[in-house]
């Protein structure tokens, strides 16, 4: 027990300082506000008549919060307690004259009080700290909990593990079995404030008691170490301590704790060094490991240990949400292969169309200037972009295989009866010459037959090059054409002849199907057709929209849906325009419309050069068609050589 003597004159109860010291009660001048220093003991004040206006209310109040407890001692004539001083105040009154055993009396019960006060003050502050460790527990669950990316995890869980308990270095191994199922660790991530430039290498050791984190993964019991290089002679693990030869480091306290999954499993260790009394200190010599780094508490380890349990479950959610992207990535890949598979001559479209978009939007990302400088997107909006370019034509399976494949306006069928037809009519042209010259010899035999035999060759030679052109016509028609083309006069000519079939009947060159496939001014689908390769967008769209898409992906089937539409409205399906379509779909569209055209040679068309294919598009960007700005950063960038 102690009491502090408060006073500003030379007053000094001579009589009764014996007494409060030989009942063990220390005691101690203070003159001033400035020697009004408190430590976490007991304290009671004394203050005499003369020192109550030398110390200020707010002073002696923040005395009392702090545990303490004041008696006053009483003026002469002073019969009750001082006007000048609240009664909340006091925890004792002591009338003049002071006699030794009211004095001892008061002290005492003050003293109780301030006890009382200051264990109450400890608790508070107890519970505060409690709070405050349980709410940065919580935040860092929650950190932990919403990153995704395990590299990054890692990096957070040493970081936050090293602030909370104000470590200079911490690393963190990881459990994983081998080909032969034997478990070692893996050296993960490492920190250390001292040295910030030393090299990460990773390696391996294996899950045994010889090294510290081993030690731990195997008994899965924490070790708390106050000074590394001095381990007890019958322990069975040792420290290795080739860091701190390479680069002039001295490992000192050690925290080592198991990182148990919830089945009680340990998945990795979590190794704390040298706890800093300073966070910023930085342990450049053995004199400042000496005077900075202290051991790990008790506390310390529980809260570590808390740490090490949410760190667990967050390895394991992002070691299992990295299992499931990878199982949807299959899926991807055998969607996009199964569209390959029903259409040969396009494979590897779905990934280049989803490469340059992932491109363009990484150089959307970098521009601080026009339209799109305040747009950014998310490690996950990219990925959201990426499987929206990969399945983006999956609808394609829904079209009929006759239809996607067809690489000519007319289908082989079709051509095959045509050219079938030019036989028949060839062969009936050179029977008819033949029988035209038997006929003659047998009705005038060698008479004027050069003259008559010149100028049947002449006309049956007439007869069949304008057959063969027809034939020709007829195979230059069927070729489709990337720019639209009107020109069909020699093929509607020929369309008007006939022939004579077998039955005597005449039948036209060519039948009105024929013609209307052969007359096909772009490409090589009619309208029918067209309609049915449309529809593939609406089909990865409903198709799409049955995947139950994270919250992250939720946008998927959306972006895919509208990769065919054009800002004047005049795409499909729907005919939107402007705003109504979303950047990352306008950024696709450009994408798609480029690999189209420049893509290797299909049966339906022949490869664009690059620079031919710009010119396409930048006329449909004059044409309102395509964004003009997402176009140039399109070119700019050379987003189209990330699949040279």
């Amino acid at each position: 027990m102690r009491y502090l003597l408060l006073h500003t004159s030379s007053w000094a109860p001579a009589a009764v300082r014996p007494a409060l010291e030989s009942a063990q009660i220390e005691s101690r001048d203070v003159r001033t506000p400035r020697d009004l220093v408190v430590d976490e003991r007991p304290t009671v004040f004394v203050l005499d008549s003369e020192s109550r206006s030398a110390f200020p209310l707010d002073v002696l109040r923040a005395f009392i919060d702090a545990g303490g407890a004041i008696v006053a001692l009483g003026r002469d004539g002073e019969p009750d307690l001082p006007t000048e001083m609240p009664s909340e105040l006091l925890s004792g009154f002591v009338r003049h004259p002071v006699g030794p055993r009211q004095l001892l009396v008061a002290v005492r019960a003050g003293y109780r009080e301030a006890a009382a006060r200051a264990e109450t003050a400890r608790a508070r502050a107890e519970a505060a700290n409690r709070s405050r460790e349980i709410g940065e527990l919580t935040r860092i669950g929650v950190a932990l909990g919403t990153e995704r990316d395990l590299k990054t995890l890692l990096e957070l869980i040493v970081t936050q593990a090293r602030r909370i308990t104000t470590s200079d270095a911490g690393s963190l191994y990881l459990v994983e079995t081998g080909e032969e199922g034997q478990k070692r660790l893996r050296f993960r991530i490492a920190q250390t404030y001292s040295k910030p430039a030393a090299p990460f290498v990773e390696f391996t050791i294996p899950v045994n008691r010889s090294s510290l984190a081993g030690y731990t993964a195997v008994t899965g019991e924490p070790l708390v170490i106050d000074d590394a290089y001095f381990l007890p002679p019958d322990v069975e693990y040792s420290i290795n301590r080739s860091f701190d030869e390479r680069h002039g480091y001295r490992t000192k306290s050690m925290l080592v704790i198991p990182m148990k999954d919830h089945k009680e499993e340990v998945i990795g260790v979590l190794q704390l060094i040298n706890r800093k009394r300073h966070p910023d200190a930085v342990l450049a010599e053995p004199a400042d490991v000496e005077h900075e780094v202290v051991p790990y508490s008790k506390r310390t380890v529980e809260l570590v240990t808390a740490l090490a349990g949410q760190a667990a479950v967050a390895i394991e959610n992002s070691r299992l949400y990295q299992e499931i992207e990878k199982l949807f990535e299959g899926f991807v890949k055998a969607a996009v292969h199964a569209i390959e598979q029903r259409d040969p001559t396009t494979f590897g479209h779905s990934g280049r169309v989803a490469n340059m978009t992932v491109g363009l939007a990484h150089v959307v990302d970098r521009v601080d200037n026009g339209t799109y400088r305040n747009v950014m997107f998310t490690r996950e909006q990219i990925r959201e972009i990426r499987y929206a370019g990969l399945l983006h034509d999956f609808g394609k399976v829904g079209v009929r295989e006759q239809v996607l494949v067809k690489a000519k306006k007319l289908y082989p069928l079709q051509l095959d009866l045509i050219r079938q037809r030019h036989d028949f009519v060839r062969r009936t042209a050179e029977r008819e010459f033949w029988r035209k010259r038997a006929r003659f010899l047998e009705e005038h035999g060698r008479t004027d037959y050069a003259a008559f035999l010149a100028e049947l060759e002449d006309q049956h030679a007439r007869e069949i090059a304008a057959l063969d052109g027809f034939l020709d016509a007829v195979l230059k028609a069927n070729e489709p054409t990337v720019l639209p083309a009107s020109q069909f006069d020699s093929l509607l000519h020929v369309s008007r002849r006939t022939y004579e079939a077998m039955s005597g009947a005449q039948h036209p060159y060519l039948t009105d199907d024929e013609m209307r496939y052969l007359t096909i001014p772009k490409g090589s689908l009619d309208d029918a057709e067209r309609q049915e390769i449309e529809s593939h967008v609406t089909h990865t769209y409903r198709f799409l929209q049955q995947i139950p898409w994270t919250r992250e992906l939720q946008h998927v089937p959306i972006i895919a849906y509208g990769h065919h539409e054009k800002l004047d409205g005049g795409g499909y399906p729907r005919r939107v325009t402007g705003e109504a379509i979303p950047v990352q779909t306008r950024m696709m569209t450009i994408s798609d419309i480029y690999d189209a055209l420049s893509a290797a040679d299909r049966p339906y068309k022949a490869a664009v050069p690059p620079a031919r294919a710009l010119d396409i598009m930048a006329d449909e960007v004059r044409a309102g068609q395509l964004d003009q700005e997402l176009f140039r950063l399109f070119v700019e960038g050379k987003v189209f050589e990330a699949n040279v």
